[in-house]
């Protein structure tokens, strides 16, 4: 006997009595079993967000259906996924290669639910560890007088690989306002996050030269606010004097890989949930 398909699905709408009632009614209705629900009412924004997983003895269009007509009722917006459709991932880098060759590994060991379609770099250096993986690689360099036709090139890309979701892991760019717009929710990035934050040439020799005593990572979406876009996910790592420059670096970068990582999953098991300019996570 075959087993029934397994869906999630993500809501977000005006809170007021009555979603989840109709919500459990609707899958119950259909002859659904709910596996995991977890839900949030956000009293200031007065806002309430929802995600369900559950299996169902119908097909993906019948789901969509269904809930389309519930949702003028409540004013919701809704999305419906197969759980067995794994996002198709571009990953886009420049020359540091570790947050990459972590996504890479963790693809590989079955531990990160996407599928990367394609690997895009302004500069060729990482292209033995992509292929290696069996994964395309595309050096796309760029200047400011090209940046135009070079982010024309990875918006092709993106259409041509049918692409959910690009990871800027540690791609040393700034995107276009236009690209962060065609990308919107679906772009995510990693940067250094310090407290106090430190920005230009080598942020790490800095911050090891003010004597911090936390360094850490930033993963969030992108938008056109430079490394201001909804945060995903955070994580901080303590130091001390006795630690150089380059222990620094080192810890930073075994950072960086592991909050991109949680985001990059969170996202495509649709565990976030955009709320202006933040977001709700329901983390397992």
């Amino acid at each position: 006997m075959t087993s029934p398909a397994e869906y999630i699905l993500t809501l977000s709408c005006p809170d007021r009595p009555g979603v989840v009632a109709a919500v459990s009614g609707l899958l119950a209705g259909h002859g659904c079993n709910i596996i995991e629900s977890q839900q949030f009412g956000d009293r200031v924004g007065q806002r309430f967000f929802m995600r369900v997983q559950f299996s169902a003895p119908l097909g993906e269009d019948e789901l969509n259906a269904a809930f389309a007509a519930l949702a003028p009722d409540f004013a919701m917006e809704f999305t419906v996924r197969d759980v067995a459709r794994r996002p198709r991932v571009m990953i886009m880098v420049s020359k540091f290669g570790h947050c990459l060759n972590d996504l890479l590994y963790r693809v590989r060991s079955g531990t990160l639910g996407i599928e990367i379609v394609a690997v895009v770099s302004n500069h060729p250096d990482l292209r033995p560890l992509t292929q290696s993986y069996g994964i395309d690689y595309h050096h796309l360099p760029v200047t400011p007088e090209t940046k135009p036709k070079q982010e024309a090139e990875v918006m092709a890309l993106v259409e041509h690989y049918q692409v959910d979701l690009v990871v800027l892991a540690r791609y040393m760019q700034v995107l276009s306002e236009e690209l962060c717009e065609k990308l919107a929710g679906r772009a995510i990035n990693i940067h250094h996050s310090f407290l106090p934050s430190f920005k230009g040439a080598k942020p790490y020799h800095q911050a090891h030269n003010r004597g911090v005593k936390l360094i850490g990572a930033t993963a969030h979406y992108v938008t056109a606010d430079l490394d201001e876009g909804p945060i995903i996910e955070q994580e901080v790592v303590r130091v001390n004097h006795s630690h150089s420059p380059e222990d620094l670096v080192a810890m930073g970068r075994d950072v960086e890989c592991l909050t991109l990582a949680r985001a990059v999953k969170w996202h495509a098991e649709q565990r976030v949930l955009l709320d202006g300019h933040k977001t709700i996570v329901f983390p397992r």
